[in-house]
C-alpha cells in the first residue's frame, strides 16, 4: 500500500487557505470601493452571474 503524501496534502490546504483569504480581501476591497462611491450606486443591486439561476442559459 502506498504511503500518504502529507506534504502534498498540507500544501493543498495552505493553497486553499491562501485562495480564500485573497478572495475575502478582494470582496472587502470591492465593498470598500462601492461604499466610497456615490450614494446612488450603493442603492443599486450588484449584478451577480450565477449559472444555477432558472431561466438563464449558458453557452449557445
Amino acid at each position: 500500500m502506498a504511503k500518504p503524501n502529507y506534504q502534498f496534502e498540507k500544501r493543498q490546504r495552505e493553497l486553499e487557505k491562501k485562495r480564500k483569504k485573497d478572495e475575502k480581501r478582494q470582496l472587502a476591497l470591492a465593498a470598500k470601493d462601492s461604499a466610497a462611491g456615490s450614494d446612488t450606486d450603493s442603492e443599486q443591486e450588484p449584478a451577480v452571474v450565477d449559472s444555477d439561476v432558472p431561466g438563464t442559459t449558458s453557452g449557445s
